[in-house]
Order: structure tokens, then C-alpha cells, then sequence
């Protein structure tokens, strides 16, 4: 195995929480971060943030043993906090999304956020 294709390997479980994807350095474009192994580049990276949230949903969903639909209500809450302390809710649309995962109105992932950081 190359050191490029042991760096994708290692990589992989990062990226797919992500929602990014790796690019052959030939490939990449301004946008996508280009790492180095051995002092040279060897793999760039594709974020995708519209696939973002989704990832960190996923992530959380797994961890969860549920959908965030069929949770209930303290545990919706603690999937918020686990979704913020990640910084789930910096990128746009979050907020939106994870509604829509959860079955819930914006308003509830509001009041959810304000009372885990007023608790602090």
C-alpha cells in the first residue's frame, strides 16, 4: 500500500462524518485542501457542506440507536447539545435541517439551544 492510499485509509472515517470526499491532487481546485505526507502532496480534500449537516445527523443518529424523529423529548435535547458542542449549528441552514430530522419547528431547536446555553 502506498504512503497516498494508507493516508486515504486513515483519513476515511473523518471524511465520511464530514461529508467530504477526496479529490487526486491533479484535480483539485482552490477551494479543496490539499494535504501533504512525506513532504509532498498527496490527497486533497472535497468538503461538501451542503452534506455537512446531514453527516453530523448521521453521526449523531448512530450514536443515539434512533432517528432523531423517534427520540424523545430529553433526548432530542441532549442531541442538540451533542450536535452544538460539535458546531453543527455555524453552518447555514442547520437549524432548518436538523428541524426537518427531528420533526420539529425551528422555534423548538431555538428554545432547545437557548436553554443548553443559558445552562452553562
Amino acid at each position: 500500500m502506498t504512503q497516498r492510499s494508507e493516508l486515504g485509509v486513515a483519513l476515511e472515517p473523518l471524511l465520511r462524518v464530514l461529508g467530504a470526499a477526496t479529490v487526486d491532487v491533479d484535480d483539485a481546485t482552490d477551494s479543496d485542501v490539499v494535504l501533504s505526507w512525506a513532504g509532498s502532496p498527496a490527497i486533497a480534500i472535497r468538503l461538501d457542506f451542503s452534506e455537512t449537516t446531514a453527516a453530523q445527523v448521521r453521526s449523531v443518529e448512530t450514536e443515539m440507536g434512533a432517528k432523531l424523529s423517534d427520540l424523545s423529548r430529553e433526548q432530542k435535547q441532549a442531541a442538540i447539545r451533542i450536535l452544538d458542542e460539535r458546531g453543527a449549528f455555524a453552518l447555514r441552514k442547520a437549524i432548518e435541517d436538523v428541524a426537518d430530522a427531528m420533526s420539529v419547528s425551528r422555534i423548538t431547536i431555538y428554545n432547545y439551544l437557548n436553554a443548553i446555553r443559558d445552562s452553562r
